[in-house]
C-alpha cells in the first residue's frame, strides 16, 4: 500500500497538546510514517471546527464554520479512499473528505502555522469582472479600453537580468497604466509588483500561490493592510481552499482549456471543474487558460464565472473582437442560473505527480 495515500486521523483532545504544538507534532508523524496526518476538532473559543492537515502538497489549519459531526473521523475515513481512487492527491482527498463530512461546506486552509483567516464576504462595491483582458503594456491597455473592456490585468514579467534601469521603466509603464485605467473608470489589477502597485494607487493585485506563500504571515498581513484587492490563482482543491482563507476579490480557476501561455503541470479544469469552483468557492471566480473564442467565453460564463480572462483571443486589434466577446459573456451569464454544479471535481494533477 502507498502510505502517502493513507490517512492517520488523530483527535485533538486525546493528544492533549496546545494548538501551537500540533503542526510540529503532525509534521513529525508524517516524516516517520509517510501517511497524511489530520488532527481533528481542535477546540476553538469562537466555535466552529478547526483541524490540522499535514499532507504532501499542502499543510495548514482547516477551518469550517459548521460544527464537526460526532462521527467526523468515520466520515473522513470513509471518503478519503474514495477520493484517492478517483485520482486525487492526498491533500485534495483529505479536504474533499472534510468537505463531505461537514455537509458540503468547502474548507478554508491557512497559509502558515497560525490559524489566520480573513473574514469572508464580497468586496464592497465590486461589480462582475466580465470580460477580463490581460495585457503587457500601457499601449495594449489603451487598445482594450478603447475596445470597451472594463476589467484588465497588466502582467509585465521581470527578466532575470532586471537592473535599476529596467525597474525605472517598469515604474513608468505601470504609472501610465494606472493613470489610463483611472481616467477610463476601468478596474486595473497588477500582476505581482504589489509594492509598486500600492505606491502608484492601483486598486488591486493578482498573485500566484507560490508568491503568496513566500510572503509569510507578516507579508500577507502587510499586503492586505495596503488596501489592495486581491486576485489569487488556483489549480487544485487545496489551492482553492487556501485562496478562500484570504477573502480575495476573485479566485482564478485554470487552466480551463489547454494553454501555451504558461508551462504548467496541471490537467485542464474543463467546464465541469469550473462549475464546481463557481459553486463552492464562496467568492467570484475568474476562468483563465486557453480561452480564445466567443463560444468559450459564453460557456465559461454559463458555468458561473464572474469573469473570463482572455489574452491571445483579443487579437492584434481588440476593437474588432471585443464586442462579440462581451456579447458572448452576457449571453452566458444569462444562462448561469441553470448551471449544474457537479458533485465532485476531477483531479487537476496527472497520475504520478506525488501525493
Amino acid at each position: 500500500m502507498n502510505t502517502s495515500l493513507s490517512i492517520e486521523l488523530l483527535g485533538a483532545r486525546a493528544l492533549g497538546l496546545p494548538a501551537a504544538d500540533i503542526p510540529a507534532h503532525a509534521a513529525g508523524l508524517r516524516a516517520r510514517g509517510g501517511a497524511t496526518v489530520c488532527v481533528l476538532d481542535v477546540p476553538q473559543p469562537s466555535g466552529g471546527s478547526l483541524h490540522w492537515l499535514e499532507a504532501g502538497h499542502a499543510r495548514g489549519w482547516v477551518r469550517l464554520d459548521a460544527a464537526a459531526p460526532g462521527d467526523l473521523a468515520e466520515r473522513v475515513r470513509a471518503v478519503f479512499p474514495v477520493a484517492t481512487r478517483r485520482g486525487f492527491v492526498a491533500a485534495d482527498a483529505a479536504l474533499l473528505a472534510l468537505h463531505e463530512a461537514h455537509g458540503g461546506e468547502l474548507p478554508r486552509l491557512s497559509w502558515g502555522d497560525a490559524p489566520r483567516f480573513e473574514p469572508a464576504g464580497p468586496v464592497a462595491g465590486a461589480k462582475p469582472m466580465g470580460l477580463y483582458a490581460l495585457v503587457d503594456s500601457a499601449a495594449r491597455l489603451a487598445q482594450v479600453i478603447e475596445a470597451g473592456v472594463h476589467s484588465v490585468q497588466v502582467r509585465i514579467k521581470t527578466p532575470r537580468d532586471a537592473d535599476a534601469a529596467w525597474q525605472r521603466g517598469l515604474h513608468e509603464e505601470l504609472a501610465r497604466c494606472v493613470a489610463l485605467a483611472r481616467e477610463a473608470g476601468v478596474e486595473l489589477i497588477v500582476n505581482d509588483h504589489q509594492a509598486l502597485a500600492a505606491e502608484l494607487g492601483a486598486p488591486g493585485v493578482h498573485l500566484g500561490q507560490e508568491d503568496l506563500l513566500a510572503l509569510g504571515d507578516e507579508g500577507r498581513a502587510a499586503l492586505l493592510a495596503r488596501g489592495l484587492t486581491l486576485g489569487i490563482s488556483s489549480h487544485s482543491v487545496w489551492e482553492l481552499c487556501r485562496a478562500r482563507a484570504l477573502a480575495p476579490r476573485y479566485i482564478a480557476c485554470g487552466p480551463v482549456w489547454p494553454t501555451t501561455t504558461k508551462d504548467m503541470p496541471w490537467v485542464p479544469q474543463g467546464l465541469d471543474n469550473l462549475a464546481w469552483w463557481c459553486g463552492r468557492a464562496g467568492a467570484p471566480v475568474v476562468a483563465i487558460g486557453g480561452i480564445l473564442e466567443a463560444p468559450q467565453v459564453r460557456a465559461a460564463a454559463a458555468a458561473g464565472a464572474d469573469g473570463v480572462c482572455i489574452v491571445r483571443g483579443l487579437g492584434e486589434v481588440p476593437a474588432r473582437v471585443v464586442p462579440a466577446l462581451r456579447e458572448a459573456f452576457e449571453a452566458g451569464r444569462a444562462e448561469a442560473a441553470a448551471a449544474t454544479v457537479p458533485a465532485w471535481p476531477h483531479p487537476s494533477l496527472p497520475a504520478g505527480e506525488g501525493a
